[in-house]
Protein backbone atom coordinates (compact mmCIF):
# COMPACT_ATOMS: atom_id res chain seq x y z
CA UNK A 1 0.00 0.00 0.00
CA UNK A 2 2.82 2.53 0.92
CA UNK A 3 4.87 1.54 -2.14
CA UNK A 4 1.35 2.24 -4.44
CA UNK A 5 1.07 5.80 -2.46
CA UNK A 6 4.18 6.64 -3.38
CA UNK A 7 4.64 5.58 -6.72
CA UNK A 8 0.81 7.53 -7.30
CA UNK A 9 1.81 10.65 -5.45
CA UNK A 10 5.34 10.67 -7.57
CA UNK A 11 3.35 10.04 -10.82
CA UNK A 12 0.51 12.48 -10.14
CA UNK A 13 3.74 15.48 -8.43
CA UNK A 14 5.79 14.95 -12.15
CA UNK A 15 2.23 15.58 -14.40
CA UNK A 16 0.94 18.48 -12.28
CA UNK A 17 4.83 20.23 -12.43
CA UNK A 18 5.02 19.60 -16.04
CA UNK A 19 1.85 20.95 -17.21
CA UNK A 20 2.32 24.11 -14.64
CA UNK A 21 5.51 24.92 -15.72
CA UNK A 22 4.87 23.52 -19.29
CA UNK A 23 1.55 24.20 -20.86
CA UNK A 24 0.29 27.64 -22.38
CA UNK A 25 -2.48 29.35 -20.81
CA UNK A 26 -5.36 27.69 -22.65
CA UNK A 27 -3.83 23.96 -21.96
CA UNK A 28 -3.35 24.67 -18.71
CA UNK A 29 -7.20 26.16 -18.31
CA UNK A 30 -8.07 22.81 -19.89
CA UNK A 31 -5.26 20.76 -17.66
CA UNK A 32 -7.70 22.20 -14.63
CA UNK A 33 -10.91 21.71 -16.61
CA UNK A 34 -10.07 18.07 -16.16
CA UNK A 35 -9.34 17.79 -12.71
CA UNK A 36 -12.66 19.97 -11.99
CA UNK A 37 -14.73 17.29 -14.13
CA UNK A 38 -13.23 14.38 -11.82
CA UNK A 39 -13.76 16.32 -8.96
CA UNK A 40 -17.53 17.19 -9.23
CA UNK A 41 -18.08 13.77 -10.74
CA UNK A 42 -17.03 12.49 -7.09
CA UNK A 43 -19.02 15.43 -5.24
CA UNK A 44 -22.25 13.81 -7.20
CA UNK A 45 -21.29 10.81 -6.11
CA UNK A 46 -21.26 12.06 -2.12
CA UNK A 47 -24.41 13.35 -2.68
CA UNK A 48 -25.79 9.96 -4.17
CA UNK A 49 -26.45 11.23 -7.92
CA UNK A 50 -27.54 8.32 -9.70
CA UNK A 51 -24.08 7.79 -12.44
CA UNK A 52 -25.89 9.96 -15.84
CA UNK A 53 -27.00 12.84 -13.53
CA UNK A 54 -23.11 12.68 -12.14
CA UNK A 55 -21.91 13.83 -15.86
CA UNK A 56 -24.29 16.45 -16.27
CA UNK A 57 -22.99 17.57 -13.08
CA UNK A 58 -19.72 17.59 -13.46
CA UNK A 59 -20.23 18.56 -17.17
CA UNK A 60 -22.10 21.91 -16.09
CA UNK A 61 -19.23 23.07 -13.68
CA UNK A 62 -16.72 22.18 -16.36
CA UNK A 63 -18.83 24.37 -18.78
CA UNK A 64 -19.04 27.24 -15.98
CA UNK A 65 -14.94 26.89 -15.26
CA UNK A 66 -14.53 27.68 -19.29
CA UNK A 67 -16.85 30.28 -19.87
CA UNK A 68 -14.53 33.24 -19.38
CA UNK A 69 -11.65 31.25 -22.07
CA UNK A 70 -14.46 30.80 -24.10
CA UNK A 71 -15.70 34.25 -24.41
CA UNK A 72 -12.25 35.20 -23.97
CA UNK A 73 -13.16 37.65 -21.25
CA UNK A 74 -11.75 38.18 -17.82
CA UNK A 75 -13.22 39.38 -14.35
CA UNK A 76 -12.73 42.28 -11.99
CA UNK A 77 -9.01 43.07 -11.74
CA UNK A 78 -8.09 41.07 -14.71
CA UNK A 79 -8.72 38.15 -13.24
CA UNK A 80 -9.75 34.76 -14.83
CA UNK A 81 -13.13 34.76 -12.65
CA UNK A 82 -15.03 37.88 -11.61
CA UNK A 83 -13.47 39.20 -8.02
CA UNK A 84 -17.39 38.00 -6.87
CA UNK A 85 -16.87 34.59 -7.05
CA UNK A 86 -13.40 34.93 -4.77
CA UNK A 87 -15.20 37.21 -2.31
CA UNK A 88 -18.27 34.37 -2.70
CA UNK A 89 -15.93 31.31 -1.64
CA UNK A 90 -14.10 33.49 1.04
CA UNK A 91 -17.42 34.06 2.58
CA UNK A 92 -18.35 30.66 2.22
CA UNK A 93 -14.98 28.93 3.53
CA UNK A 94 -14.85 31.60 6.19
CA UNK A 95 -18.31 32.01 8.22
CA UNK A 96 -20.93 29.21 6.40
CA UNK A 97 -18.68 26.70 6.35
CA UNK A 98 -17.06 27.17 9.92
CA UNK A 99 -21.20 26.93 11.29
CA UNK A 100 -21.79 23.95 8.94
CA UNK A 101 -19.07 21.92 11.00
CA UNK A 102 -20.16 23.70 13.98
CA UNK A 103 -24.34 22.49 14.11
CA UNK A 104 -23.71 19.62 11.68
CA UNK A 105 -27.02 19.69 10.37
CA UNK A 106 -27.75 16.35 7.78
CA UNK A 107 -29.36 18.23 4.29
CA UNK A 108 -31.31 15.65 3.11
CA UNK A 109 -32.04 17.53 -0.23
CA UNK A 110 -29.38 17.34 -2.76
CA UNK A 111 -30.14 21.26 -4.08
CA UNK A 112 -28.22 22.56 -1.23
CA UNK A 113 -25.29 19.86 -1.16
CA UNK A 114 -24.41 20.21 -5.08
CA UNK A 115 -24.71 24.40 -4.49
CA UNK A 116 -22.13 23.67 -2.14
CA UNK A 117 -19.76 21.78 -4.70
CA UNK A 118 -20.03 24.93 -7.01
CA UNK A 119 -19.04 27.01 -4.12
CA UNK A 120 -16.41 25.04 -3.11
CA UNK A 121 -15.12 23.72 -6.83
CA UNK A 122 -15.17 26.52 -8.88
CA UNK A 123 -13.79 29.45 -7.35
CA UNK A 124 -10.61 26.86 -6.03
CA UNK A 125 -9.95 26.11 -9.83
CA UNK A 126 -10.57 29.67 -11.19
CA UNK A 127 -7.85 30.08 -8.34
CA UNK A 128 -5.25 27.94 -9.48
CA UNK A 129 -5.48 29.77 -12.96
CA UNK A 130 -5.09 33.17 -11.71
CA UNK A 131 -2.12 32.43 -9.53
CA UNK A 132 -0.20 30.55 -12.35
CA UNK A 133 -1.21 33.51 -14.30
CA UNK A 134 1.44 35.70 -12.30
CA UNK A 135 3.97 32.97 -11.50
CA UNK A 136 3.72 29.14 -11.46
CA UNK A 137 6.24 29.82 -8.11
CA UNK A 138 3.33 31.71 -6.52
CA UNK A 139 0.97 28.88 -6.88
CA UNK A 140 3.44 26.56 -5.50
CA UNK A 141 4.05 28.78 -2.69
CA UNK A 142 0.94 28.79 -1.65
CA UNK A 143 0.07 25.27 -2.29
CA UNK A 144 3.04 24.45 -0.05
CA UNK A 145 0.80 26.28 2.80
CA UNK A 146 -1.23 23.62 3.09
CA UNK A 147 1.19 20.61 2.32
CA UNK A 148 3.28 22.04 4.91
CA UNK A 149 0.21 22.20 7.65
CA UNK A 150 -1.10 18.75 6.73
CA UNK A 151 2.45 17.03 7.18
CA UNK A 152 3.20 18.90 10.58
CA UNK A 153 -0.39 18.32 11.61
CA UNK A 154 -0.27 14.30 11.24
CA UNK A 155 3.72 13.96 12.47
CA UNK A 156 2.68 16.10 15.44
CA UNK A 157 -0.44 14.76 16.46
CA UNK A 158 1.03 11.09 15.96
CA UNK A 159 3.66 11.51 18.16
CA UNK A 160 2.09 14.14 20.62
CA UNK A 161 -1.35 14.17 20.35
CA UNK A 162 -4.28 13.93 23.01
CA UNK A 163 -6.94 16.10 22.48
CA UNK A 164 -9.33 15.26 19.67
CA UNK A 165 -10.14 18.64 17.31
CA UNK A 166 -13.16 17.03 16.53
CA UNK A 167 -14.00 13.30 17.25
CA UNK A 168 -16.98 13.02 15.77
CA UNK A 169 -16.37 13.98 12.17
CA UNK A 170 -12.03 13.06 11.99
CA UNK A 171 -10.88 11.36 14.95
CA UNK A 172 -7.28 10.85 13.87
CA UNK A 173 -6.72 15.05 14.37
CA UNK A 174 -6.18 16.59 17.20
CA UNK A 175 -5.56 19.83 18.53
CA UNK A 176 -1.60 19.49 19.39
CA UNK A 177 -1.70 18.81 15.64
CA UNK A 178 -3.10 22.06 14.27
CA UNK A 179 -0.16 23.62 16.74
CA UNK A 180 2.44 21.95 15.25
CA UNK A 181 0.89 22.93 11.60
CA UNK A 182 0.90 26.67 12.56
CA UNK A 183 4.23 26.55 13.93
CA UNK A 184 5.50 25.20 10.53
CA UNK A 185 3.47 27.42 9.21
CA UNK A 186 4.55 30.40 10.40
CA UNK A 187 8.33 29.31 10.12
CA UNK A 188 7.72 28.75 6.27
CA UNK A 189 6.10 32.66 6.14
CA UNK A 190 9.28 33.93 7.71
CA UNK A 191 10.97 32.03 5.10
CA UNK A 192 9.36 33.35 2.60
CA UNK A 193 8.96 36.55 3.14
CA UNK A 194 12.53 36.76 3.64
CA UNK A 195 13.11 34.79 -0.20
CA UNK A 196 13.81 37.43 -3.14
CA UNK A 197 11.35 36.80 -6.29
CA UNK A 198 10.94 34.12 -8.64
CA UNK A 199 12.59 35.23 -11.71
CA UNK A 200 9.65 36.81 -13.97
CA UNK A 201 8.35 38.49 -11.31
CA UNK A 202 9.01 41.90 -9.63
CA UNK A 203 8.19 41.19 -6.06
CA UNK A 204 5.97 38.60 -3.99
CA UNK A 205 2.77 40.33 -4.49
CA UNK A 206 0.73 40.83 -1.22
CA UNK A 207 1.81 43.55 0.44
CA UNK A 208 4.43 44.18 3.00
CA UNK A 209 6.53 41.55 4.64
CA UNK A 210 4.57 41.95 7.43
CA UNK A 211 1.75 40.53 6.15
CA UNK A 212 3.44 37.35 5.38
CA UNK A 213 2.80 35.70 9.10
CA UNK A 214 -1.15 36.26 9.30
CA UNK A 215 -2.00 35.61 5.88
CA UNK A 216 -0.29 32.15 5.67
CA UNK A 217 -1.45 31.21 9.36
CA UNK A 218 -5.02 32.17 7.70
CA UNK A 219 -4.56 30.30 5.14
CA UNK A 220 -3.52 27.05 6.71
CA UNK A 221 -6.61 27.19 8.97
CA UNK A 222 -8.60 27.88 6.35
CA UNK A 223 -7.20 24.53 4.96
CA UNK A 224 -7.77 22.67 8.03
CA UNK A 225 -11.59 23.83 7.68
CA UNK A 226 -11.92 22.53 4.31
CA UNK A 227 -10.61 19.33 5.75
CA UNK A 228 -12.71 18.98 7.82
CA UNK A 229 -16.17 20.06 5.76
CA UNK A 230 -15.03 17.50 3.10
CA UNK A 231 -14.53 14.75 6.35
CA UNK A 232 -18.22 15.70 7.47
CA UNK A 233 -19.98 15.48 3.53
CA UNK A 234 -18.04 12.10 3.66
CA UNK A 235 -19.34 10.65 6.61
CA UNK A 236 -22.62 12.15 5.97
CA UNK A 237 -22.60 9.77 2.72
CA UNK A 238 -20.76 6.92 4.25
CA UNK A 239 -17.69 7.05 2.90
CA UNK A 240 -14.19 6.32 3.54
CA UNK A 241 -13.25 8.28 0.35
CA UNK A 242 -14.29 10.51 -2.34
CA UNK A 243 -13.23 8.24 -5.65
CA UNK A 244 -10.84 5.54 -6.36
CA UNK A 245 -9.26 7.48 -8.98
CA UNK A 246 -5.85 7.44 -7.36
CA UNK A 247 -4.32 4.33 -6.27
CA UNK A 248 -3.54 3.92 -2.49
CA UNK A 249 -4.88 7.50 -2.53
CA UNK A 250 -8.63 7.79 -3.00
CA UNK A 251 -10.37 10.16 -4.89
CA UNK A 252 -9.48 13.66 -6.05
CA UNK A 253 -11.80 15.41 -3.66
CA UNK A 254 -9.21 13.07 -1.01
CA UNK A 255 -6.09 14.94 -1.81
CA UNK A 256 -7.20 18.53 -2.47
CA UNK A 257 -10.08 19.35 -0.09
CA UNK A 258 -7.55 21.27 2.20
CA UNK A 259 -6.58 23.52 -1.10
CA UNK A 260 -9.62 23.80 -2.40
CA UNK A 261 -11.06 26.40 0.56
CA UNK A 262 -7.52 28.10 0.95
CA UNK A 263 -7.03 28.69 -2.72
CA UNK A 264 -9.92 31.18 -3.11
CA UNK A 265 -8.78 33.27 -0.41
CA UNK A 266 -4.85 33.05 -1.34
CA UNK A 267 -6.03 35.53 -4.65
CA UNK A 268 -7.62 37.50 -2.32
CA UNK A 269 -4.53 37.99 -0.13
CA UNK A 270 -1.95 37.98 -3.16
CA UNK A 271 -3.33 39.86 -5.95
CA UNK A 272 -5.39 42.66 -4.24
Amino acid sequence: MLRTRVLTAAVLLAVVLAALFLLPRIGWIAFCALFLGVAAWEWGGLTALASGARYVYAGLLVVLFVLPAVLQSAGGNGLYAPVWVYYAGALFWAILVPLWIWRRPRIRGRFWLLAAGAFVLLPAFAAVVDLRAVHPWLLIGALLTVWISDTAAYFVGVSFGRRKLAPTISPGKTWEGVAGALAAVALYALVWANLGSPAGMAAWPGGARAWMLPVLLGLAVVGMIGDLFESLIKRQAGVKDSGTILPGHGGVLDRVDALLAMLPLAVLAFMR
